[in-house]
């Protein structure tokens, strides 16, 4: 079954925020449109990409309203631990990320890869109502675009009806 057009699951998790361990929840993200993004595992190759290309976009998300929320489940000392790394992560990363360690909150959007116990490459898009409007995912060798899931929730909120390769401020399809 499709999250497309529901609520989106309730869910509360430990997360590493700007170094610290801290309790965050869906309710944080009432009235906000949020991204959730999955990666499988902390000190691996692809997953670095993708973190580094959020928090890059960060700005670009939060210029537009949008909270960005990463999520394995790995465990808050590993991701300090692998955070900390400035080879791997020059820059600090600010935005949260969820150590699902109990599974919870994967298993709630239907992305964990239960035989390993870790998530695949998930993209969750949820508008300011709490409905989830986008679910992409991903096997776990590839990776996504930032860019492009920050296309798609300005494509979301834009209200109109919006190609390919539709860029925010492009006219909309007639």
């Amino acid at each position: 079954m499709s999250l497309i057009g529901q609520k989106e699951p309730a869910w509360t998790a430990t997360a590493y925020v700007n170094g610290e361990e801290k309790k965050i929840s869906s309710s944080d993200y009432a009235g906000k449109w949020h991204v959730l993004y999955w990666y499988p595992l902390d000190f691996t190759f692809v997953c670095p990409t993708e973190i580094r290309g959020f928090q890059e976009k960060l700005d670009e998300f939060r210029d537009d309203r949008i909270e960005v929320i990463g999520c394995s489940t790995d465990s808050f000392f590993s991701h300090k631990a692998w955070f900390a790394d400035r080879k791997t992560f020059p820059k600090e990363i600010t935005h949260p990320i969820l150590a699902d360690t109990n599974h919870a909150v994967s298993r709630a959007f239907g992305v964990l890869k239960e035989d390993q116990g870790i998530a695949y490459r998930a993209t969750v898009v949820v508008d300011d109502k709490g409905v989830v409007r986008s679910v992409a995912v991903n096997d776990l060798s590839a990776g996504r675009s930032p860019g492009e899931v920050l296309r798609t929730v300005e494509a979301l909120q834009s209200g109109g009806l919006c190609g390919a390769d539709w860029k925010k401020g492009d006219k909309f399809a007639a």
